[in-house]
């Protein structure tokens, strides 16, 4: 017995030592992957349409060396629109992988949790009551998705949190703030109602520079807070009495996420208004693609910006009639939805 203690420790690393840098290197081939699909794709979105330009023509026109015309479409037209959906997909697959981790469901996330509708109340009632600036619909957003955290919170809170209560109740408030959204929609102007309405679906056609940079501002600080979060996510994967006596706070490090979860939101809804499955989809997506034995924030950030960004561009150039990017997301997200189900009830038939 005195000599097989010290050495199963030893034959257990040896196991998983060797293990560990493939992993790690796995994802880190497949981030240079997707982040390498996201330069060319990007380069593609800001090249076509109406006025085409070649892709050479882009590079030179980035690095300030193109045509007057050129700089014109590109970088005062199409380019806010593009960055748009890079920054804003990977801020709601961020979103998405912190409440996933949270709850330690793959079916959390910010717009089925009813998030994305508490901030789309917000802007319609900033809308109503205040004016059409993008700061005051930012700060409705974020004020919008911060009560309904609070109201969900409040209801699903039983001495912890626990993933499907938080689920359950979410799916019920985001029902009923779906009815109330229809009932602001159908009092105010025609004009208005229509704008709103467009935006609710999720669009990124009215994204301007201003609006963008004010909302990438706010997400800033919540995103570092994130990033900091990262080693503690990782060890709530192992269980609360485990990650407690690793010195982590699960009841804390699960509230800080969520108040973090609900910012980033909040900001990218206050843009795009609320674009569905994005929050869901990428970080799963992430985790299956690179094998990781946990959500990566990284991966899952690169992933939402690659569907957002792929979807805006089969919106705008794919199909018969442009439509908002919001429309594609959902078709996607929700066959994705449905297969994820099927998986689950057949893992545990």
């Amino acid at each position: 017995m005195t000599l097989a203690t010290p050495t199963a420790p030893r034959r257990v690393l040896l196991r998983l030592g060797p293990l560990a840098v493939p992993l790690r290197g796995r994802s880190i081939l497949v981030a240079t992957v997707v982040v390498g699909v996201i330069l060319v794709l990007g380069i593609v979105s800001l090249g076509v349409g109406t006025y085409v330009v070649a892709p050479d023509a882009v590079v030179r026109t980035l690095l300030g060396a193109g045509e007057t015309m050129d700089r014109v479409v590109i970088v005062e037209w199409r380019l806010p629109r593009t960055l748009a959906a890079i920054t804003l997909g990977a801020i709601l697959a961020v979103a998405g992988a912190l409440f996933q981790t949270v709850t330690r469901n793959p079916l959390a996330s910010p717009d089925i949790l009813g998030l994305s509708n508490g901030a789309f109340t917000g802007m319609l009632v900033a809308l109503v009551l205040v004016s059409a600036t993008w700061q005051s619909l930012t700060v409705g957003a974020l004020v919008g998705g911060v009560v309904t955290a609070l109201v969900i919170w409040m209801l699903s809170y039983r001495g912890g949190i626990q993933g499907f209560r938080l689920i359950v109740i979410g799916i019920g408030i985001a029902a009923m703030l779906a009815s109330f959204n229809t009932w602001m929609l159908l009092q105010i102007e025609l004009e208005t109602a229509m704008f709103a309405s467009a935006w609710g679906t999720g669009t990124l056609k009215a994204v301007t520079g201003g609006s963008l940079g004010g909302a990438l501002l706010c997400a800033a600080p919540f995103v570092v807070v994130a990033a900091l979060l990262g080693p503690s996510l990782r060890q709530l994967d192992l269980g609360d009495d485990v990650a407690a006596a690793s010195g982590a706070r699960p009841n804390l490090v699960r509230g800080v996420a969520l108040v973090v979860g609900v910012a980033l939101v909040a900001a990218a809804t206050s843009v795009a208004g609320p674009v569905a499955f994005v929050s869901l989809a990428a970080p799963q997506v992430a985790r299956l693609v690179a094998r990781t034995p946990h959500l990566s924030l990284g991966l899952s950030a690169a992933f939402g910006a690659l569907i957002l960004l792929a979807s805006d561009l089969v919106a705008q150039h794919l199909l018969p009639v442009a439509l908002p990017v919001g429309v594609v997301t959902v078709s996607v997200g929700g066959a994705y939805l449905v297969l994820m189900i099927i998986l689950e009830i057949r893992r545990r038939a």
